[in-house]
C-alpha cells in the first residue's frame, strides 16, 4: 500500500505478460549494433496517442529524459534560459536554479545539497509559482527573448486554477517558448497517455517515464517535429538508449493498459483508498487533506508540527502487519484483487491513536531515531 517501486509498477510487481516479453527479448539478444524494431513501434504508438506530436526520443530515466527535453528546446530556439515549476530531476540545468537563491525549497526540497553544480549556471533556470500566471509573466518579461522553455507538470497535488494552463500555453506561443509538460509521474494515471489530454492543453514536448515500462527502464520525450528536430543540431547519445528490453516492456505495458483500461481501474482503486483515509479521519477526529490524482493518492496531516511523527508512526504500525505503507499510495491494477478491509481497520486504529496524541492523552508515538525524513517533499 505504498509507492510500487517509486511509481513504475502500474500493472503490479512482476507482471507476467510484460516480463514474458522482456525475457523473450533478452533471450534473442537485448543489445545489438542496430536499433531494434520495437523502438520504432513504441515511437509510433506514443505519437498515435498524442495527435499533436510527430516524433519521439527515448532514454532510461526520468531525470535524463527531462534533460534531453531541455536540450532539445534550447537547440530548437537558440535560447538558454528555462522557466520551471515543480520537480524535474537531479541534473545541473535544474539544480543550478538553487545557486544563490534557495528557490528549490519553494518547489520540492526542505534542504538539498547542490555541491558539484557549476556556479556559472546560476540564473539559467528560474522558478515560477504554480497557479500564478503573473509569476511566469514576470520571468518572461525579466528575461525578454532569453527563455527557451517553460517546464512544468500538468498537475500534482493541487488542481490547476481556471485558465492557468491555457494562460501558460498562450504565453509560450506568443513568446516563441517551448512548453514542456513533465508527465513522468502523471502519464497514464487518468488517461491513456498524458494527463494533459484530460485538460485539452497540448505542449510542444512531453516527457514520459515511470509507468511506461511497468518497472523496466524506459522513458520518452515526444514532441512536435519542428521542435524535435532540434536534435539534429546538438549531440544526444548513449550506448544503452537503444537497449531492447525497455522498448519491448513499453509496448507490452501499453497493450495491457489498453486491454484493462488501467487508467479507470487505478483511479477507482485510488478513490477507494482516499475514501478509507477520509472515513478514518472523520470517525476519529483527525484532520487531513488529500491529493487530487486518485491513482497517486496522498494525504497530509494538517498538524504540521507533528506530521513527521504521525507518518512515521503509521508506517511503523503497518509494518507490524506486513504492510508497506504511509501517506503516499500509487495504485496498480494488481490492487483490484486486494481486499482493503484489513487496511481500513488498521488505518482507523492508527488515526485513533494519533487523536489521543493530539489530545495529550499519550506521549510521542515513535522514538526520535524512528522519525521519517522530511527532505523530499512537494509544494505544487
Amino acid at each position: 500500500m505504498s509507492i510500487m517501486g517509486i511509481g513504475p509498477n502500474i500493472l503490479g510487481y512482476a507482471n507476467e505478460t510484460v516480463d514474458r516479453k522482456v525475457i523473450e527479448a533478452i533471450q534473442m539478444g537485448n543489445m545489438s549494433t542496430f536499433n531494434c524494431p520495437e523502438e520504432v513501434e513504441l515511437a509510433e504508438k506514443l505519437v498515435s496517442m498524442h495527435h499533436w506530436a510527430d516524433m519521439a526520443k527515448f532514454a532510461k530515466s526520468g531525470g535524463e529524459a527531462n534533460s534531453i527535453a531541455v536540450r532539445i528546446a534550447r537547440a530548437a530556439t537558440g535560447k538558454d534560459k528555462v522557466a520551471f515549476c515543480g520537480y524535474h530531476g537531479w541534473h545541473d540545468w535544474y539544480l543550478s536554479s538553487d545557486i544563490g537563491t534557495g528557490t528549490l525549497k519553494e518547489h520540492l526540497f526542505e534542504d538539498t545539497g547542490i555541491a558539484g553544480v557549476p556556479k556559472a549556471l546560476a540564473g539559467t533556470s528560474i522558478s515560477f509559482v504554480w497557479n500564478d500566471l503573473d509569476s511566469l509573466k514576470a520571468v518572461i518579461d525579466n528575461h525578454k527573448g532569453e527563455v527557451a522553455a517553460v517546464k512544468m507538470e500538468v498537475t500534482r497535488n493541487i488542481l490547476p486554477a481556471e485558465g492557468f494552463l491555457e494562460g501558460v500555453r498562450d504565453l509560450c506561443t506568443n513568446n516563441g517558448i517551448v512548453l514542456i509538460f513533465d508527465e513522468c509521474t502523471s502519464g497514464f494515471r487518468e488517461t491513456f497517455g498524458g494527463l494533459h489530454l484530460k485538460y485539452g492543453i497540448n505542449p510542444d514536448l512531453a516527457v514520459f517515464g515511470k509507468a511506461l515500462g511497468n518497472g523496466h527502464a524506459v522513458t520518452a520525450v515526444v514532441g512536435r517535429k519542428d521542435v524535435m528536430e532540434g536534435c539534429n543540431s546538438t549531440f544526444l547519445s548513449s550506448t544503452f538508449w537503444s537497449e531492447r528490453t525497455g522498448f519491448v516492456a513499453g509496448l507490452a505495458t501499453l497493450k495491457e493498459m489498453e486491454r484493462l483500461k488501467s487508467w479507470d481501474v487505478i483511479t477507482a482503486i485510488g478513490e477507494k483508498v482516499q475514501t478509507i483515509w477520509e472515513r478514518a479521519a472523520d470517525s476519529t477526529g483527525v484532520s487531513i487533506t488529500t491529493g487530487v490524482i486518485p491513482a497517486i493518492s496522498t494525504f497530509g496531516f494538517t498538524n504540521s508540527e507533528r506530521s513527521s511523527e504521525y507518518r512515521s508512526y503509521m508506517t511503523k504500525e503497518l509494518l507490524k502487519h506486513n504492510i508497506v505503507g504511509g501517506n503516499l499510495f500509487f495504485a496498480s491494477t494488481a490492487h483490484a484483487d486486494v481486499s482493503l478491509k484489513e487496511y481500513e481497520g488498521l488505518v482507523t486504529e492508527i488515526f485513533r491513536t494519533i487523536k489521543k496524541r493530539e489530545l495529550g492523552d499519550i506521549g510521542q508515538l515513535v522514538d526520535d531515531k524512528e522519525f521519517a525524513g522530511t527532505t523530499f517533499r512537494r509544494l505544487n
